[in-house]
């Protein structure tokens, strides 16, 4: 794997904060089981209105009240998560942001003049917020995606095999995709941290220096190296954006073929039924 010692980094950090991501997974667990008990109470909910004179009223009301319970459980284990989420997040890049500090103490005269010190500075508050984000959203969506996953494939195969078999055979299609975008969104988004970290160097060197560009004339040799450098940055960063804002409507677009054909499915089984 391309990236493991990275990944192996960031597992070292977050391996401090096990109890917290312990609570995250068990709230996380638990809020997916209870979104995914939702749609069955629903189910029997719409099973109990038979026609206009023919409804259940109070098995209706205890099944109403029971939804009400476990939306109220379903929100508060997330909140739990989320804040169990926060924790480990902003722990780790606060430990991230310490060791980096120790370390750029410890570097050598010779490194801090072959990079410019915006460079670094962007390193230690850009690219950490990023990696901040990207963090805390994959703790948020990846729990629960895998637990709902790994619990609608069960409840799909109890209701109806054959019709899990079609999703199954559709899921590799919507992986394909997320994995074009996100190799896509990868190579953009490293690209735009070395830019801007090209443009903080150069922003930083001319104000520092303010003195020697005005006795050398230099303002509008630095204002059109600035353009050049901000027009590159721009470019990057509305390509990286635009892949990255793909993943939703791709994969959307994905799951409704999969919707689509599970409907048509169903369809079928219910006239097959009849005949």
């Amino acid at each position: 794997m391309k990236n493991a010692h990275v990944i192996k980094k960031v597992l070292r950090y977050v391996k401090r904060y096990s109890f917290f991501l312990v609570c995250s997974l068990v709230f996380a667990a638990v809020s997916a089981l209870l979104s995914l008990y939702l749609p069955i109470l629903t189910g029997r909910a719409v099973d109990l209105i038979v026609e206009p004179g023919r409804v259940d009223y109070s098995a209706l009301f205890e099944i109403f009240v029971w939804m009400g319970m476990i939306a109220l459980v379903t929100a508060l284990s997330q909140w739990v998560m989320n804040v169990c989420n926060n924790r480990v997040t902003y722990d780790v890049v606060r430990d991230i942001r310490k060791d980096a500090m120790e370390k750029i103490e410890d570097l050598p005269l010779s490194y801090l003049d072959k990079h410019p010190a915006g460079e670094i500075v962007s390193r230690m508050i850009a690219d950490v917020d990023q990696f901040a984000d990207g963090l805390l959203m994959g703790f948020t969506q990846f729990f629960t995606g895998i637990l709902t996953i790994i619990g609608t494939l069960i409840l799909m195969l109890t209701i109806h095999p054959g019709v899990t078999v079609m999703v199954l055979l559709i899921t590799p299609l919507s992986l394909f995709v997320a994995a074009f975008i996100a190799k896509k969104t990868y190579q953009f988004f490293h690209r735009q941290s070395e830019v801007r970290g090209e443009q903080t160097g150069l922003i930083e060197e001319m104000i520092d220096n303010e003195k020697v560009v005005l006795a050398f004339s230099y303002e509008d040799d630095a204002l059109e190296e600035f353009d050049e450098v901000n027009d590159r940055l721009g470019e990057i960063s509305l390509k990286a954006v635009f892949y990255s804002s793909l993943t939703n409507p791709s994969t959307r677009f994905v799951n409704n073929v999969a919707y689509a054909l599970v409907a048509l499915a169903g369809a079928y089984a219910v006239i097959k039924r009849r005949m």
